[in-house]
């Protein structure tokens, strides 16, 4: 992980709740007092970011923070996932950013392992999108990938998609396909969405190298995969939800995204407790 970007991310997090003071800690805490603290797991599930959250306390500053999982590790109800020991105004101030980061990537690695095993025995993998949290898509696509799915684009410079505003604005499919390929390097694959079978011929004739079937039904869908044959990539998108997924798979697609891994996921359940002065 890119850890220059992450701290300052954490240390925006902190500026936001702290501001300048925890004056309720202020206020019952002398600077030197010294504490421990478990971290405690409320409901299964995937953990994720935890080093994320270890990260909190080092730029805090005197709490040593020791871990009992690793990322991707299933944890229980009631399972404990570590401790925190030291000062106590620290580990007060980070608990609740520390928590809020830890909670929302394990609340994704969860989501993101439950469409995974949806998929399993099937050929098509699970991707990620950019629908996610303003400032946070660094650490949301990491916890993707901790829970078993695959990133797609990073950001709008990883990759040319055609959406359909761009085909759009372009004046069609195939105009869209040649425009971009007349302005890219010839390394770069070129990805189109489409919304219906005569767009999928366009697609075709313009050579896409990955074409998105967005919106499409079960039915029309393996209509589409069957159109395409092979000459190019299919990433199915639109309207995924865990009681769909393996049906889409099982129409031939390659990949299937799902906005819904990082734009609309519970948080998992994390708390610290049984704090004892030492």
């Amino acid at each position: 992980m890119n850890w220059l970007i992450i701290d300052e991310i954490i240390k925006n997090a902190l500026k936001e709740d702290v501001w300048d003071d925890d004056i309720t800690s202020s206020s019952i805490l002398s600077k030197h007092q010294q504490s421990t603290v478990d971290v405690i797991c409320k409901e299964d599930g995937i953990i994720a970011g935890l080093d994320v959250f270890k990260r909190v306390f080092f730029l805090l500053g005197d709490v040593e923070v020791s871990l009992y999982h690793k990322d991707g590790d299933f944890v229980k109800n009631g399972e404990i996932l570590g401790n925190l020991k030291g000062n106590t105004l620290n580990i007060l101030k980070g608990e609740r950013v520390a928590l809020n980061l830890l909670q929302h990537l394990s609340g994704i690695a969860t989501t993101t392992n439950k469409y995974v095993q949806e998929l399993s025995n099937t050929s098509c993998k699970l991707l990620d999108t950019r629908k996610t949290t303003p400032g946070l898509r660094i650490l949301e696509k990491y916890a993707v990938k901790v829970g078993g799915g695959c990133n797609h684009r990073f950001n709008l410079s990883d990759g040319v998609l055609l959406k359909d505003n761009h085909v759009a604005a372009a004046g069609g499919v195939k105009n869209a396909i040649e425009k971009a390929r007349n302005s890219v390097s010839f390394v770069r694959k070129i990805e189109v969405e489409v919304e219906t079978l005569d767009q999928v011929k366009e697609a075709l004739d313009a050579k896409a190298d990955i074409i998105m079937l967005d919106n499409m039904d079960n039915e029309t869908t393996k209509k589409a995969v069957d159109l395409i044959k092979g000459n190019a990539l299919i990433e199915a998108s639109g309207n995924m939800n865990l009681k769909r997924i393996r049906s889409v798979a099982e129409t031939g697609v390659d990949y299937i995204s799902v906005g819904a891994l990082t734009h609309s996921v519970k948080a998992l359940d994390i708390s610290m407790k049984n704090l004892k002065n030492l």
